[in-house]
């Protein structure tokens, strides 16, 4: 038998939908595809990409949204400030160029791999979640959203409607770097993001910063954030130590030991703190 198949057209009648059965969320399609090359889509699926109202990127006074069928393409054209070049640098090598006018910024998100390039710089951004239900919306942040390997907090009954993203100041830009066994087109053995806000002084007012494929969820560095505060932007670079890994929980494998992601993380680390003295 085929699987049911629906295209709504608003976000009500998708909840509507899910409250009434176990769907397949397919948006950009980059992952429900290839999850299921040689076997059949069993699972009754839920198209996404008609929904009126979530693609786009909109900006207000306290944060900025990204909509769950945004692709990486529109990212990439979309006028934003500096805050956004780590996301921006994500885009372009989120697969290739075919890739990135499908595959959501959202379904990146909700794929939940633990080398997802763009959970790190959402992540250092300070980005919340939005999610929605026949019984109404819920908010949650992204560190929170996120559980494990291809594992999130959205219910069954739940569809992701957007990211949020707090304003900072004019003064505020990102930095993302990976490191893979090639330039594009690979999943990254290591990859950090840093997104950082200064005052007038050029000394930090705030600093997120996360590493992605070094642990079964992208983590925060809260005490190099921490380290960060105040600090002026020529001497960031300084504020690295090595006990600043302690969150971190790479493994072995086909792309690199867990040893060398450490190794490799902390250069990245620096790297990334050095740029935003220039």
């Amino acid at each position: 038998m085929i699987p049911r198949f629906e295209r709504p057209e608003s976000v009500a009648e998708a909840a509507q939908l899910l409250a009434a059965g176990d769907w397949a969320l397919l948006a950009g399609g980059t992952d429900l595809y290839p999850a299921h090359v040689g076997r059949k889509v069993e699972r009754p699926v839920l198209d996404l990409s008609r929904v009126a109202g979530l693609r786009g990127i909109r900006g207000t006074a306290a944060a900025w949204t990204i909509g769950a069928t945004t692709t990486w393409t529109d990212v990439i054209r979309a006028d934003l400030p500096p805050l956004f070049d780590a996301l921006k640098a994500v885009a372009r090598e989120v697969g290739g160029v075919q890739i990135q006018n499908t595959a959501t910024v959202a379904g990146n998100v909700c794929n939940a791999s633990p080398a997802a390039d763009g959970i790190p710089a959402l992540m250092a951004m300070g980005a919340g979640v939005e999610l929605q239900s026949a019984l109404g919306p819920r908010h949650i942040g992204l560190a929170e959203f996120v559980l494990g390997s291809r594992r999130t907090a959205r219910r069954d009954d739940e569809l992701v409607v957007a990211l949020h993203i707090p304003v900072r100041s004019p003064r505020a830009r990102s930095v993302f770097l990976k490191l893979g066994g090639r330039r594009y087109l690979v999943i990254s053995i290591s990859m950090v993001a840093a997104a950082i806000d200064f005052d007038e002084a050029q000394r930090v007012t705030s600093a997120g910063i996360a590493v992605g494929s070094c642990s079964a969820v992208a983590q925060r560095l809260a005490l190099l954030e921490a380290r960060l505060a105040g600090v002026e932007r020529s001497r960031l670079v300084d504020c690295v130590e090595a006990a600043d890994l302690a969150p971190l929980t790479p493994i072995d494998d086909v792309r690199a030991s867990g040893a060398f992601r450490l190794d490799a993380t902390f250069t990245l680390l620096r790297r990334a703190l050095a740029a935003f003295a220039s």
